[in-house]
Parts: structure tokens; sequence; C-alpha cells
């Protein structure tokens, strides 16, 4: 995150059917969604203007539409379309995904599974498409 400004996003509930078993893609699950955009803040404090940052509201929602839609079978590469989604702003210049999955069939007693991905503007496929 280059100048260390960012905005985080934390606990976003998505109940979606991801999944490695049937039974998961079938019953569906919540997941939790932790995101943190790291972006320039200095024009939007400057101008106190919501169109030089980016809209947490309406990010919070593409992210939960994009974490609910298409099942697929790892949590990974719901991480990934997530962070894919992030950086299609143009301000942002990294993030970091964490996709949790509370209820995960883990055969032992557990709190939480995770996995999280960080990722630069730079090396988003979607801003080398670009350049």
């Amino acid at each position: 995150m280059t100048t260390g400004d960012s905005i985080t996003l934390t606990g976003l509930r998505v109940r979606a059917h991801h999944g490695v078993y049937e039974f998961e893609r079938e019953n569906g699950q919540d997941f939790l969604v932790d995101v943190t955009v790291g972006l320039d803040l200095q024009k939007a404090s400057a101008s106190d203007d919501v169109t030089q940052t980016i809209h947490y509201g309406e990010l919070a929602e593409r992210i939960t539409a994009a974490v609910a839609s298409d099942p697929v079978r790892l949590i990974e590469t719901v991480a990934e379309r997530v962070a894919d989604l992030v950086l299609s702003y143009p301000a942002a210049q990294s993030v970091r995904v964490t996709i949790h999955k509370p209820d995960a069939p883990i055969a032992v007693p557990f709190d939480d599974v995770a996995v999280s991905v960080l990722r630069y503007a730079a090396t988003s496929p979607r801003r080398a498409a670009r350049s």
C-alpha cells in the first residue's frame, strides 16, 4: 500500500454456495469477508468529496454480490475474484482480501478458517489488460 492510507471493510456477511463438497454447494453457508484497500486519500480529505475516493458503501454491495454469485470450489478463487473487483477501481493501489469460512467441513474443533490474498494494481490482470 503505497501511501499507507486505506479503507477497510470487516466482516461482510454473505450467504453463498462455494465449496469442494456437493452438500456445501447445495445447502450454502455463510462467509465473512474482510477487505483493506490501499489508496491515496489526500485529494478526498482536502476536497471533502466522495468522488475523490472509493465509496465504501457501494464497494461493500459490489463485494457481497461478487461473493454470492457463481459458486466455485475454493475460497481462494473467491478471494481472487474480490481482489480483481477492488482493483478495477482506478483509485485502488492495492488490496488485501480475507475470506473466512467459519462452517468449513473440518473434522476437528476450530474457530475459523480463512484464506488471504494481497494484490497490487500493477499485477492485476484487469489493470494489465488496460495498459
